[in-house]
């Protein structure tokens, strides 16, 4: 499974081709969960997650997508990502600080333009500014401490598709 690279990135993407047909690996996912790890499965979605006693706040989990175009070969399209609810709650702090962020330059572009003081509003886009780096400060130090739970997903995967 060379698919992998070495350095695990934000959100990163892989496929594998294996020579199985569908069915096998559905099969193979269903009867696959093992401490730590839940395994999910809708139709030809799987979600590896980890246990409740062994989540952090950082902990990933891996989704998967079956996919079979050619009869006897299939494909792996794999994910790994944060839990669904910490990234939505980080987009949401990055799309609203940026939407202030746009609403304070307008606000100091217009006051300027009348030739009142700015101060206001451009201590305003320097303190958002601040936030965003902060922001990306923590998502630094959560992808360390979720990259030794991301290796023993992927560990996982391997160990599992081993078997086919």
């Amino acid at each position: 499974m060379s698919d992998f690279t070495n350095e695990i990135v934000l959100r990163p993407r892989f496929e594998i081709s294996l020579d199985a047909n569908i069915e096998r690996l559905t099969a193979l996912f269903d009867k696959s969960a093992k401490d730590p790890f839940i395994v999910k499965r809708m139709d030809e979605h799987i979600y590896i997650r980890f246990n409740k006693k062994d989540t952090t706040f950082w902990s990933p989990q891996l989704h998967l997508e079956l996919t079979s175009f050619e009869k006897g070969i299939s494909k792996i399209h794999g994910v790994f990502g944060p839990n669904p609810t910490l990234w939505t709650f980080f987009m949401f702090l990055h799309f609203g600080i940026g939407t202030i962020f746009i609403i304070l330059s307008v606000f100091a572009y217009s006051n300027y333009s009348l030739g009142h003081d700015i101060t206001f509003w451009v201590a305003g886009m320097i303190f958002l500014t601040l936030i965003w780096f902060v922001l990306y400060a923590f998502g630094r130090m959560g992808k360390s401490k979720g990259k030794p739970q991301m290796e023993q997903l992927k560990t996982y995967l391997k160990d599992l598709i081993s078997t086919l």
